[in-house]
């Protein structure tokens, strides 16, 4: 059986969970989708879920250190899982710099369909790995603030953070 590693890291927004798969960040939970261990045996039901803080360390510095501002890039191996296009749009919103903001149709563009900006809003609006896969960076095309799975005051607070709002 495979398994999951997780802990949980103290942000801005509460305590947040975070889980690896084979060493590569596989999922990020806001505070409200605590008990984190229960949200991963529903993502994950084939693995056991196992409390590692030393596995995750790595992941708990790198996400203080953004939200200290001392961090603009994350330097993470990822698992992720999710249909080929989401893939391809998570992707491209990586590409999106610190500081920088991209719009939906931008992203579906980078992802190599452009008909597929709805499809890039889902991918965004689904994304496992929030905060690392930057999708708070993605704006409607017309500049406004969109959605935000993490909810519209986060989203502003990280852009803020990051200069971009």
């Amino acid at each position: 059986m495979n398994s999951i590693l997780y802990s949980t890291v103290d942000t801005p927004f509460g305590e947040m969970g975070i889980a690896l798969s084979k060493k590569r960040l596989c999922r990020i939970y806001f505070p409200e989708e605590a008990p984190f261990e229960t949200a991963l045996a529903n993502d994950f039901p084939n693995c056991a879920i196992i409390n590692d803080d030393t596995a995750c360390k790595h992941i708990k510095k790198q996400i203080v250190e953004y939200f200290s501002g001392r961090r603009t890039e994350f330097d993470l191996e990822l698992d992720l899982r999710c249909p080929p296009f989401y893939k391809k749009a998570l992707r491209a919103v990586i590409q999106v710099p610190y500081g920088k903001t991209a719009s939906y149709k931008d992203i579906a563009v980078r992802a190599g369909n452009p008909k597929a900006v709805r499809a890039a809003g889902s991918a965004n609006a689904n994304n496992p790995i929030p905060i690392v896969i930057p999708c708070h960076r993605i704006l409607n095309t017309g500049g406004n603030l969109g959605g935000y799975g993490g909810n519209l005051q986060r989203k502003a607070y990280l852009l803020e953070l990051e200069g971009s709002l």
